[in-house]
């Protein structure tokens, strides 16, 4: 049988079991911070946080980051278990598989060659955004169908990860410059063309002013952040120098040298740190849709929902190189559920609860909805902004379940899974 590569399918951070309340180390007693240094006026200014750097490094390694993302300093993660790396090779035909497989793949991973490395984080993001977007990542590149799935990460774990990738914080410096003018900079030197900036209406997008080939500028269009949140990422020192020339921050950089005259920075890094922003749209999860009532079958299911989304991260390691993705097999700071979404019979076994006895995710919680439900349903919450709790969304880290999709499954369960 054929090495399936999509059993990897999981992104900027991991698709874990649908038992997804389990932390993935026990939370160490609480530091207290590092009491504040006095700033003298002729000293840099900087601001001491709390968190243990040696053990942040500790931890990307633990926690697999280097399964999705580049420059974390740890070793490469093995092949069969780095996602953007088997992706990339699907596609670019390196992948051992046959000329009739890798085209039936492509199409399904050829926007999943990408994944935001960690390079020089220290230099181009702030303490107070990673330690915010780790507790709560949201979606900040909007080019990109996966993002950052929300770990079970302690408090502690999450400031000593933080001291690891941002070792200190600068203080930021007050901004001057004109808006408009930067807004006109932003309009005629294309970053429109692959940066969004939402809560800004009608920017245009121009032609970049430098080469770029195709493959460069759709790489760069995937991993371009919605410019909203450059005044969350960075402090306007930050900016101000990633302008200047992004790959001598950061090497690997997507975004090429954008030739700008000092007044032209200023003015960008003014309308990006300074700029009022209407508020974020606010968008609802959608509610629950009725049982149908027409007979569902676990092929159409199967069809439809497990193999086309959740067997990627919960399949069978026999089949799957060894790895049954980190819902069967463990990882991302995740423990072994068990959880084989690649067949009835692996479907109907369950997972490993947390006293490691079989359970059931059709059992239904006291609100009556199965769990395999609530944990599809909880993805949309999460897209939408909402505190899910313990519940993790699934598939973590990608785009929701179509609501019909999610009814189809509902319903079979109603109907007592028939094959």
């Amino acid at each position: 049988m054929p090495t399936h590569p999509l059993s990897r399918l999981v992104g900027i951070g991991a698709i874990l079991g649908i038992a997804a309340s389990v932390a993935a180390c026990k939370e160490p007693p609480r530091r207290e911070p590092p009491p504040a240094p006095v700033a003298s006026a002729l000293a840099p200014s900087t601001v001491a946080l709390a968190g243990d750097a040696a053990h942040g490094k500790t931890l990307i390694a633990e926690l697999q980051c280097n399964r999705c993302h580049d420059g974390t300093d740890a070793a490469p993660a093995p092949q069969n278990k780095h996602c953007v790396h088997c992706h990339a090779d699907i596609v670019g035909g390196k992948f051992k598989a046959s000329a009739a497989l890798l085209s039936k793949w492509k199409p399904v991973v050829e926007d999943l060659t990408d994944a935001p490395s960690l390079t020089s984080a220290g230099k181009r993001l702030t303490r107070t955004f990673v330690r915010s977007y780790l507790a709560k990542p949201h979606d900040v590149r909007p080019g990109l169908s996966q993002s950052m799935p929300r770990l079970a990460l302690s408090a502690t774990q999450i400031d000593d990860l933080t001291a690891y990738l941002v070792p200190e914080e600068s203080a930021a410096p007050s901004v001057t410059g004109d808006l408009e003018a930067g807004r006109r900079v932003i309009e005629s030197k294309g970053c429109i063309t692959c940066h969004a900036m939402t809560g800004v209406p009608g920017l245009v997008a121009s032609a970049i002013p430098v080469p770029v080939t195709r493959d460069e500028l759709l790489h760069g269009k995937r991993l371009a952040p919605d410019l909203r949140y450059v005044r969350e990422r960075q402090t306007s020192a930050q900016t101000a120098a990633w302008l200047v020339d992004p790959k001598a921050i950061k090497a690997d950089s997507a975004m090429p040298k954008i030739p700008l005259t000092d007044n032209e920075r200023r003015d960008v890094v003014a309308f990006l740190h300074s700029r009022t922003l209407d508020p974020k749209v606010v968008v609802t999860p959608p509610t629950r849709l009725p049982l149908l009532t027409r007979k569902v079958t676990f092929a159409e299911v199967d069809k439809r929902v497990f193999h086309r989304t959740c067997w990627h991260c919960h399949s069978e390691p026999d089949y799957a190189i060894g790895d049954g993705g980190p819902g069967n097999s463990g990882g991302f700071g995740f423990k072994p559920r068990g959880l084989n979404l690649s067949d009835y019979a692996g479907i109907a076994a369950g997972f490993l609860n947390d006293k490691n006895d079989r359970e059931s995710i059709f059992n239904a919680g006291a609100d009556g909805v199965p769990r395999l439900v609530t944990a599809l349903l909880a993805r949309h919450a999460e897209e939408a902004g909402a505190d899910t709790g313990p519940v993790r969304g699934m598939p973590l880290g990608y785009a929701p379940v179509a609501m019909e999709d999610i009814q189809l499954v509902d319903s079979w369960i109603a109907q007592g899974r028939p094959r």
